[in-house]
């Protein structure tokens, strides 16, 4: 009991420091809450880190700081709901890479994959400045991840900036080599094996203890990881592209009553309305459109349109591919929104998908997502459209912070800018 206690604690909420008292005031904007329709003139008011006003007529009070957002959009900052920031630094150096656990017989149920965090990598801050404000880090590889976390791209330590963790349960349903079986039927079996057992576990753990029941698929600490599943509250996030997959994986969230979300969802378009109708979220990118395995054949880039479209709530994502881009392209995450809409996707309900929406499914619309009052001062000011191409990010606030400061690639960018000089062009 004391084990699972110690697992069910970490769903915590870490701040970090206030905002010295410092009172900011957006004004004469275009605002987008999110939660609400757009505000035209309107004024976003921030004070201590946490947002006190939002609206058309906010009285700025002496002394605070204003900014001038005439002719620019102001919205909550961007959620990327599925990425390996701070987890993995480079791919190819295995010293740097933290996101898989070896786990027991491919299930890692008990890795916290927080713990090893790097508040230090130097891919937040491309992130941050395209107005990325909040991520969920998650491991992979295996049957069962381990558990993913909420982090915030503010300046500190690790434990400062983690939100909420876990926030899910990572599997997978569509790779039987990486979960060691032989075919999906079986890795299906397995996850529902584990699953029961899980159950059964938490029915005999006197017996357990006695070393008076039946072998089990995991050890302890996985099988006490899990029960927040089995339980209904942890959201299990299974990893599936292909149209059966999907399915397999409804069928078993109904068998157990459990709560899922599909990530990747190539082919979820295809099951849109038996999404729909079991009010399963989907996580999914929006600028593939070939194949990259036979699990994603039916793959194409309206795909979150027609899922929206038929009411399933849907995460937009910008790191939606193999390589490179799960850990440094997360900044691409308004690309992929642009892409949505082009495809289909209003373009309320895309800026909803990388806001409210995954705040929503991982359990934090109380404190970001959204421009309203009391929630976290995390806000971005834009340019211009914020899926728009040329559109840039000029103010990135954080806790009531403004974040925005040169990354590691605009530091190269300025210093090649200068040539050599006996260079001469040709």
């Amino acid at each position: 009991m004391k084990k699972q206690l110690l697992f069910a604690a970490c769903v915590t909420f870490v701040t970090v420091a206030a905002a010295h008292a410092q009172t900011v005031a957006i004004t004469g904007g275009t605002v987008y809450p999110v939660s609400g329709p757009a505000i035209q003139n309107g004024t976003v008011l921030m004070r201590d880190g946490k947002i006190v006003a939002v609206g058309a007529d906010v009285a700025v009070p002496a002394g605070a700081q204003r900014i001038d957002a005439t002719g620019k959009i102001v919205t909550p900052g961007f959620i990327d709901a599925s990425t390996t920031l701070g987890l993995v630094e480079i791919g190819g150096e295995p010293s740097t890479r933290d996101a898989n656990a070896k786990g027991t017989d491919a299930i890692a149920a008990s890795f916290r994959s927080w713990d090893g965090l790097n508040s230090e990598s130097v891919n937040w801050a491309p992130a941050r400045n395209e107005g990325v404000t909040s991520a969920v880090v998650l491991p992979g590889g295996g049957l069962v991840s381990g558990g993913a976390a909420m982090v915030d791209l503010a300046d500190g330590t690790a434990a400062q900036m983690i939100r909420r963790a876990p926030v899910a349960m990572i599997a997978q349903i569509d790779n039987p080599r990486s979960a060691q079986t032989g075919a999906r039927g079986e890795l299906i079996g397995k996850l529902r094996n584990l699953i029961e057992d899980v159950k059964f576990y938490q029915a005999h753990r006197a017996d357990y203890d006695r070393s008076a029941t039946r072998s089990l698929t995991a050890p302890r600490v996985d099988l006490e990881a899990m029960i927040p599943v089995v339980e209904g509250k942890l959201p299990l996030a299974i990893e599936a592209e292909r149209v059966d997959d999907i399915q397999a994986a409804l069928r078993l969230a109904k068998e157990f009553n459990l709560k899922i979300i599909i990530m990747g969802g190539a082919e979820a378009w295809l099951a849109a309305t038996d999404l729909a109708a079991a009010h399963v979220p989907v996580v999914a990118g929006a600028m593939n459109n070939i194949p990259t395995s036979f699990e994603t054949l039916n793959q194409r880039q309206e795909n979150l349109g027609i899922l929206s479209k038929a009411g399933v709530t849907t995460a937009i994502v910008g790191n939606n591919g193999d390589g490179d881009e799960e850990l440094f392209n997360v900044r691409n995450i308004k690309y992929e929104a642009g892409n949505a809409v082009a495809y289909g996707m209003t373009h309320d309900a895309a800026l909803r998908a990388v806001t409210l929406a995954p705040a929503e499914m991982f359990g934090v619309a109380d404190h970001v997502g959204s421009l309203q009052p009391g929630r976290d001062a995390n806000v971005v000011i834009w340019s211009g459209d914020p899926f728009e191409f040329s559109t840039h990010a000029e103010h990135v606030y954080i806790h009531g912070r403004d974040v925005i400061a040169p990354s590691r690639q605009d530091m190269l960018t300025q210093r090649y800018k200068t040539l050599p000089p006996k260079y001469s062009q040709p």
